[in-house]
């Protein structure tokens, strides 16, 4: 199965659970049409990214069924029409005040995101940081995951992609917001550089990124 229908399916489950309000993993695969497995794959993979959650309802003597529902954040991931309404905004910014009224306010929005993205990381390590950067971009829908880059014994080096773009029709009609996306990612990880690598408004299949620690000059050794 490939991702795009692994996020279709996901997204049918989501919507199931929004219009029915719980169900198991048996009947998903009924109303889906697809085997309890990957019902129950799916559903996993959703609890592990805070979408759904589960309790146990016990019938008669044999084992308890889980009953899956929508979390707050299940429900704010599904398909709205939010991003029609930024677009939207922004048009009108962009007529009344100018291009670069537009660049102004995404560049402030990215800057409170940033602030929200250190508290959240905390003070950890390179690798923890860079695992909490990753659970809050699954959190937003961006389809994240990290992996690490081999590198010297002083060297740190994690790739982070992103295989689905939460922002998708702002990038495109405001390429911009990448480019301050980018900066944020430098600006809640200062000991590192950061570096684009694919790019999904190039035509690629995901946005990737390189997170290099920083060297330590020998001076301050």
């Amino acid at each position: 199965m490939t991702i795009a229908q692994q996020t279709s399916t996901k997204q049918d489950i989501l919507q199931h659970l929004l219009k029915q309000g719980q169900a198991t993993a048996q009947e998903l695969a009924q109303a889906l049409d697809i085997s309890p497995q990957a019902s129950r794959r799916h559903l996993k993979e959703l609890g592990g990214e805070g979408l759904v959650k589960h309790q146990s309802v016990r019938s008669g003597m044999g084992r308890p069924q889980h009953t899956y529902q929508l979390t707050r954040q299940g429900r704010d991931h599904l398909p709205s029409y939010y991003s029609e309404f930024a677009v939207s905004f922004l048009d009108a910014l962009a007529e009344t005040g100018g291009e670069e009224q537009v660049s102004a306010v995404l560049r402030k929005q990215w800057e409170r995101k940033a602030v929200e993205y250190r508290k959240f990381m905390g003070e950890g390590s390179l690798q923890e940081r860079v695992a909490n950067l990753v659970q809050l971009r699954q959190q937003e829908g961006y389809m994240a995951e990290w992996s690490p880059v081999e590198a010297g014994e002083a060297q740190q080096k994690f790739f982070l992609a992103e295989h689905n773009c939460a922002i998708s029709e702002v990038a495109e009609s405001y390429p911009s917001v990448c480019g301050q996306e980018l900066e944020m990612f430098a600006a809640v990880l200062p000991d590192c550089t950061v570096e684009r690598t694919h790019w999904l408004n190039n035509g690629e299949h995901r946005c990737g990124y390189l997170i290099e620690a920083k060297s330590i000059p020998k001076s301050d050794l």
